[in-house]
């Protein structure tokens, strides 16, 4: 019942007003405006809730630097660590895998990993029916919030919302119910645009004593 309540929430159960905004032009603007970026910095909140496990929250920074390469390194839990870095994807998570670090071999497109803005962002008119939900407010900035529905089948949600900036077209909250009923929601701030990111960002570099596991 929670998680459902969540859903309702968070993707919304009504319909859109018989004159409703057309999403598209403001989606394909925001994905011109990532597509531009040579990089960003951004700090996050991640909530993620499954009903087995229950309700998990995180924070740290997201690092990005065109699709293949991008790093959360978490603040809270502390350590955590999901890197990409151009060839594999690392995921460290020792408070629910003590001792192993994830490796795996980077998917192409149209998956493109974990990079959750490169799924949202890149090509949104071949990938999605984009329904524009309302105007509303994240952080004193105004956003435009649009509810997608994946025509991808390779995608690893069956919706998905996204919060975009009305002023600079970032996105500012993501949400996605993936398979099977996880629902995850990514909140960024402090946006950092086009820098030039020191040599080991994009690294993981494995701590002692930890098992490398290659899936």
């Amino acid at each position: 019942m929670r998680q459902a309540l969540l859903v309702a929430m968070v993707l919304g159960t009504f319909p859109p007003p018989a004159a409703a905004q057309d999403p598209m032009p403001i989606l394909e603007r925001s994905s011109r405006i990532y597509q531009d970026l040579h990089s960003l910095e951004a700090t996050f909140d991640q909530m993620v809730d499954n009903e087995m496990i229950g309700r998990l929250e995180s924070h740290g920074q997201l690092y990005q630097q065109g699709q293949s390469r991008m790093a959360l390194r978490f603040e809270d839990p502390p350590t955590e660590a999901i890197v990409m870095d151009g060839t594999y994807i690392w995921v460290y998570t020792p408070s629910a895998t003590p001792n192993q670090v994830t490796r795996m071999p980077l998917p192409s497109a149209p998956t493109y990993g974990l990079n959750v803005l490169s799924w949202i962002l890149d090509k949104p008119a071949e990938r999605y029916r984009a329904t524009y939900r309302e105007r509303s407010v994240i952080m004193n900035h105004a956003v435009d919030v649009i509810d997608l529905d994946p025509k991808d089948p390779s995608l690893p949600f069956v919706r998905a919302a996204v919060w975009l900036d009305a002023e600079t077209g970032l996105p500012r909250r993501v949400m996605l119910l993936e398979r099977p009923g996880t629902i995850r929601v990514f909140t960024l701030w402090g946006f950092k645009l086009n820098q030039e990111f020191p040599p080991d960002t994009f690294t993981f570099d494995v701590p002692s004593g930890v098992t490398v596991v290659d899936q």
